[in-house]
């Protein structure tokens, strides 16, 4: 039998804990055989990133439509952009039907809160990509960009999601790892539906080493999706993944700054 198929757009992470690279475990440890077109190459670590060298919009697009022409992609997850062009090719290929059960991530700010994109792709993302998401799970700080807002409160994030909802996905999901003011030791993600907001909560871990959960979740929904999960199962098969990989992770001691997870279960072994 074959592996179902999951595609990653998205930027390459060369200290191989975000990005592509964690696209690509995080798939291959949900069952999913993982295709990937490249957004962007970074210099970058567990200290930071370093530099950021786009790939052209049309061989972003040469990289999908090379995978979308010989393998049955059964679901698609977006990470980094990196440019307003490419996240109009992005979307075109969205409108047109061609990235079934399209999870958006949408990199726009960096941990340490420098914005990644210019004004012109932020809006682009908000007017042509999120109304052809199945899913989008930005973090708190995403979230404020795309709102134009502040999260300071569960409360707030509740609303946040509800407001990203209205903007055309059909499923959002706000994380919370990024602690608001009023979730004590939980890590909360606020899920809109499309209806109301639940919550998903898991105990907050007490690690640096947390490079990598956004594109991690985001890439094992996709890969729920695209193992034939409905989306409630999915993002909740998504979260627990991610926390059983931030938990086996936590006493790693790989680089000087936020390291990454344990994607595969390494530390049972």
């Amino acid at each position: 039998m074959n592996p179902p198929v999951a595609l990653t757009i998205a930027g390459s992470d060369s200290g191989g804990g975000a990005g592509i690279q964690a696209d690509l475990k995080s798939f291959a440890a949900n069952g999913v055989f993982g295709t990937s077109a490249i957004t962007a190459l970074t210099a970058q670590n567990t200290r930071g990133v370093l530099g950021v060298h786009p790939v052209p919009a049309a061989f972003v697009v040469a990289q999908i439509e090379a995978v979308l022409a010989d393998l049955p992609v059964a679901a698609v997850k977006t990470g980094m952009l990196a440019t307003a062009e490419t996240v109009r090719a992005v979307a075109e290929l969205a409108a047109a039907g061609r990235l079934p059960k399209l999870v958006v991530d949408p990199v726009m700010v960096s941990s340490s809160g420098d914005r990644l994109l210019e004004p012109a792709a932020e809006r682009l993302y908000v007017e042509a990509l999120l109304p052809h998401a199945t899913v989008l799970t930005p973090n708190l700080r995403e979230a404020q960009v795309l709102l134009d807002t502040t999260i300071r409160t569960l409360a707030d994030q509740h609303e946040a999601a509800r407001a990203l909802g209205a903007l055309g996905p059909s499923v959002v999901v706000v994380k919370g790892g990024h602690a608001v003011e009023d979730t004590g030791d939980d890590a909360v993600d606020v899920v809109f539906d499309g209806t109301g907001t639940r919550e998903l909560r898991a105990a907050r871990i007490d690690t640096p080493n947390n490079h990598g959960t956004g594109c991690s979740f985001a890439s094992a929904t996709a890969a729920g999706l695209a193992r034939g999960l409905d989306v409630p199962d999915a993002i909740e098969a998504a979260k627990a993944y991610v926390f059983r990989a931030v938990t086996g992770g936590a006493q790693w001691r790989l680089g000087g700054g936020h390291g990454p997870l344990d994607h595969f279960g390494w530390s049972t072994f």
